[in-house]
Formats: C-alpha cells, sequence, structure tokens
C-alpha cells in the first residue's frame, strides 16, 4: 500500500493515478469525498479528513509501504506559517506511529535555508523534522516553480491585458511541470531503492525568465502583444490582499520573490541531466490557453 497525501493536488492526483495505473494499491487521503471520486473508480482507497489531525493521519499511514508527504495550506490562512507547522508535525507524529519507513516530501528549491525565503522556510521547518526521524528513508524532492502557478495569472491576464508579478522579468529561473514532479514521486514511491535522506533536485529542461513565459503564453492565446509587468513588492502584497489572500500568505510570497531576485533561492547543483525534467513549457502551455478560453 502507498499513501498519497494531497491526492486531489495538483502533485497528488497524478501520483495517485499514475501508482495506479501499474496496479499499485493507493490510499488516496483528501478533504472532498467529490474530488476523490475519480480515484475510487480507478480502485483507489479513499479517505477524507483533516491534515492536520495526527490520528487521521496515523490511520491513514499505517499499513503502508511508503508516504507521498506535503505541505497543503490555505492561502486564506490568517498564519499561514504556524498552519505550515501545524501540519507538518501532525506528519511527523503520524509517520511515528505509524511505522512507515519510506518517505517522498515535495519540497523546494532554496529549502536548504532557514530564512530569508517567505513560503520556503517553511518547507526547510518540515525537511528539518523529517530528517531527525530514526530508521526512516526521506526522499526531498525541490522543484523549481510550477509551471501550473500561471494559472493565477490568467484573470489579470483577461481584465488588464497584462502579466504582472513582482519577480523580475529577465531574471531566469528553473520552471517545472507538475506531472515531471508526479512522474519522480510515483517511480521512487513504487520501487523504495534509496536510504536515508536524499535531495532531489527537479529543474525543468531549461531555465525560463517571466518575460518569455509570457510571450509563449500570449501566442497561445493570441495575445502576441502580451507583456509582462514587474511589481514593486509594495504593489504586489497590494494585490494578494485584493485577491482575498491573507495578510501571512501575501507577505511571505512577496518575500519568497525577493529571494528570487536577490538570486538566494537558486539550484544547489547546477543543472544535470539527473535534475533536468523532459516538459517544456512549450509542451504545457496549451493547458493554460483551454483555461483561458473558459473564463
Amino acid at each position: 500500500m502507498i499513501t498519497v497525501m494531497g491526492a486531489t493536488g495538483n502533485t497528488g492526483k497524478k501520483i495517485a493515478t499514475a501508482l495506479l495505473r501499474t496496479g499499485e494499491k493507493v490510499r488516496a487521503l483528501g478533504r472532498s469525498d467529490s474530488k476523490l471520486a475519480e480515484l475510487k473508480k480507478l480502485g483507489a482507497e479513499v479517505l477524507i479528513g483533516d491534515m492536520t489531525q495526527a490520528a487521521f493521519l496515523t490511520k491513514a499511514f499505517l499499513g503502508s509501504e511508503a508516504v507521498y508527504t506535503l505541505l497543503p495550506t490555505d492561502r486564506r490562512s490568517v498564519n499561514y506559517r504556524a498552519e505550515q507547522d501545524r501540519q507538518g508535525e501532525a506528519t511527523i507524529q503520524a509517520i511515528r506511529e505509524s511505522g512507515v519507513r519510506h518517505i517522498v516530501f515535495l519540497s523546494s528549491l532554496g529549502a536548504e535555508l532557514n530564512e530569508g525565503t517567505g513560503l520556503i522556510a517553511g518547507l526547510h521547518a518540515q525537511e528539518e523534522r523529517l530528517t531527525q526521524l530514526s530508521d526512516t528513508h526521506i526522499l526531498l524532492l525541490r522543484p523549481g516553480s510550477f509551471y501550473e502557478n500561471f494559472y493565477d495569472s490568467l484573470g489579470l491576464i483577461t481584465h488588464q491585458g497584462i502579466n504582472g508579478d513582482s519577480v523580475a522579468p529577465d531574471l531566469a529561473i528553473p520552471m517545472v511541470a507538475t506531472r515531471d514532479i508526479a512522474d519522480v514521486a510515483a517511480k521512487a514511491l513504487a520501487a523504495r531503492r534509496w536510504e536515508g535522506v536524499v535531495v532531489r533536485e527537479l529543474l525543468g529542461p531549461r531555465d525560463l525568465t517571466y518575460a518569455e513565459a509570457t510571450r509563449i503564453l500570449g501566442e497561445h492565446i493570441g495575445k502576441p502583444d502580451l507583456r509582462y509587468v514587474q511589481f514593486s513588492y509594495a504593489d504586489m502584497l497590494r494585490a494578494l490582499l485584493e485577491g482575498g489572500l491573507s495578510e501571512s500568505f501575501a507577505s511571505l510570497y512577496v518575500a519568497m520573490t525577493q529571494a528570487f531576485n536577490e538570486e538566494i533561492v537558486k539550484p544547489r547543483e547546477g543543472r544535470t541531466p539527473e535534475n533536468s525534467t523532459p516538459t517544456r513549457f512549450e509542451d504545457f502551455v496549451g493547458e493554460l490557453a483551454q483555461a483561458y478560453q473558459r473564463i
């Protein structure tokens, strides 16, 4: 049995689906029965519960050969970091009490740093908790920025005719498709061939700037002149708050983009064949274009 946290999310659903298609037994965790229905039809055992409750997670992890973990958090949470810590601590308690031996954790580039990285600092704290476990094999996946993050830009493009963020336009950063993260995670969970603590960066096929990604997206949605605008940190914070996100999350997000701009968050080992994943942004952008047409 392999248990997958966040089984209705960007990575979890893809991981659970891939494992089921190769004949693995999967226990899919989530908060919504309706969102888990598709995985249930594919043969997954589904459990609905609160990911901040150690008792629920312990029950879910019992009997598992491996567990995929992450910190599913609410961007409207009044104290986003405290929520990360609460969920992380519940996960650690459940790992200890269930006795599961192989853990894959979705982390991020920059998670080796304990401060100055905004949202990523909470992932660092969870990595620290995981690496202190005894008799447990931990695979820390550290991807770059998700292509899927551009879904958040579609409303801005629709209503204001621009794409924007507080990341510098010409800063080339690693970007990756969640399908590639899921592929790596699913194969690792099934094989369980690592020992101790292993870090694996996932960087996409090449570094990409926000300006270039915006140009590619514009070409696919019939807006070849679509511009990327870099917002000031203050303006970005204001925009996130006006969008209904909590001040806690928004402040951490802006701090993360500042860490990108100052090149604090970057790969530790450079780009290699092992950490370069196959899906190009050009291969993915059609999904963004379809979503844009539905707005």
